[in-house]
């Protein structure tokens, strides 16, 4: 695959189009990857960017909006105020936790779908992964000190309300080598799918699910773990997440918002979250058929980071898979059907603290391939900086033309 950057086209597009709407992730995006995510930062540029772009854009991320560690935590900080983002609503629209936590701009919180039973249990995983954590480390790293696995157990345990997640990236730091890293990903997998099962005892069968990011696509619905190699750091955190949270449902959901914001009735119906989505990419676009006028369904830009491709060599096939893939490939899918030319954005995220594959020092290896079916229509070599200076510029430039 050609890897494309200039993006005229798609500005004319944008500016010209009646009817459009971004989706975009945000960690690797706009946020550049850090190995804490305690330090990520926020131009604040962009928050005023998706400002004017108003109605016409939301968030879908597997993080989330609430809480120390969300994103309207950063948002505040970037701005040096804890009351503006609310008074200017300044807070980025859109989904978190993969499709269930909804905030509008001005941090607003909906979240539906979810019962009260599941919300206690997720309440109560960091509590269970805490134990478990520090047997894991004392194994792998037998000399750590309480101390120094206490700083470890800060940085790696992410107590978010919908989506707790262990983070492999602070003890990646101080592995020798691959071997190590690869016992710490299984370790920690292993230990997720043991809450899972305690969640399970506790009457919780059909709640939950693994989320990996990166992985390597899913076999029988269970995602692959992507093992760490010289070139590629692999998987770095694994998280809890409800059962149908994924980010192509969350396109369902948005889409019912965005429509429903313009046209004044929500097409999927009012109360629809991301538990009534179909579950196959073929239902979701059927859905959208039978209830989407063509006239109503907007063109879509889609930008996202986390995408992989790795060729087995032994049965020459890809295993394909990442968080943002299901999201983009879905959007790509509803373009084709409708017959509308969405736009598909990949950022490069391999220039923050986290190491990704760089398309810049090997191409699109490990991304993607020339017979993967998800086509980038742009691609931003230069990361999340490059992004925001486009997107600040084509969001002012959209935001003159509609007023």
């Amino acid at each position: 695959m050609k890897i494309k950057s200039n993006t005229i086209s798609l500005d004319k597009i944008i500016l010209s189009s009646q009817n459009i709407l971004f989706i975009q992730d945000i960690d690797g995006v706009c946020i550049p990857l850090v190995k804490d995510p305690m330090t990520r930062k926020l131009n604040k540029e962009y928050i005023f960017a998706a400002k004017k772009l108003d109605k016409e854009f939301f968030v879908l991320t597997c993080g989330e909006h609430e809480g120390e560690r969300g994103v309207n935590r950063i948002i505040e900080r970037s701005l040096g105020n804890k009351f503006k983002p609310k008074q200017d609503g300044l807070y980025l629209r859109g989904l978190a936790a993969c499709g269930v936590e909804y905030q509008d701009n001005k941090g607003e919180i909906n979240s539906e779908g979810i019962s009260k039973e599941e919300l206690d249990f997720l309440a109560n995983v960091p509590q269970i992964m805490r134990p478990k954590f520090r047997l894991i480390v004392k194994e792998l790293f037998p000399k750590m000190d309480d101390n120094l696995i206490n700083t470890h157990m800060r940085k790696s345990i992410c107590d978010t309300r919908f989506s707790p997640t262990i983070n492999f990236n602070s003890l990646f730091e101080i592995s020798e080598n691959n071997l190590k890293k690869i016992k710490i990903q299984r370790y920690f997998q292993k230990m997720m799918n043991e809450i899972i099962s305690i969640g399970e005892s506790r009457g919780l069968r059909n709640s939950f699910f693994l989320h990996i990011s990166p992985n390597l696509g899913s076999k029988n619905g269970i995602e692959i773990l992507k093992e760490s190699k010289n070139n590629d750091i692999g998987s770095t955190d694994i998280q809890l997440l409800l059962k149908g949270a994924q980010k192509d449902a969350g396109v369902l959901c948005l889409l019912n918002k965005f429509i429903g914001d313009r046209k004044g009735k929500k097409p999927f119906g009012e109360n629809f979250n991301f538990r009534d989505a179909p579950i196959e990419k073929s239902e979701k676009i059927a859905f959208c058929k039978k209830y989407i006028q063509p006239k109503d369904m907007p063109l879509i830009i889609g930008v996202g980071d986390t995408i992989t491709s790795n060729q087995i060599k032994k049965s020459n096939s890809f295993s394909r898979g990442g968080s943002d893939r299901s999201f983009l490939e879905f959007i790509q899918l509803l373009g084709y059907e409708f017959g509308i030319k969405n736009n598909i954005i990949f950022v490069d995220s391999s220039y923050g603290e986290v190491f990704r594959p760089s398309t810049k020092e090997t191409g699109l290896k490990g991304i993607t391939d020339k017979y993967d079916s998800l086509k980038f229509d742009i691609i931003f070599q230069d990361g999340p900086e490059e992004y925001i200076n486009w997107f600040t510029k084509i969001a002012h430039k959209r935001y003159l033309i509609k007023n």
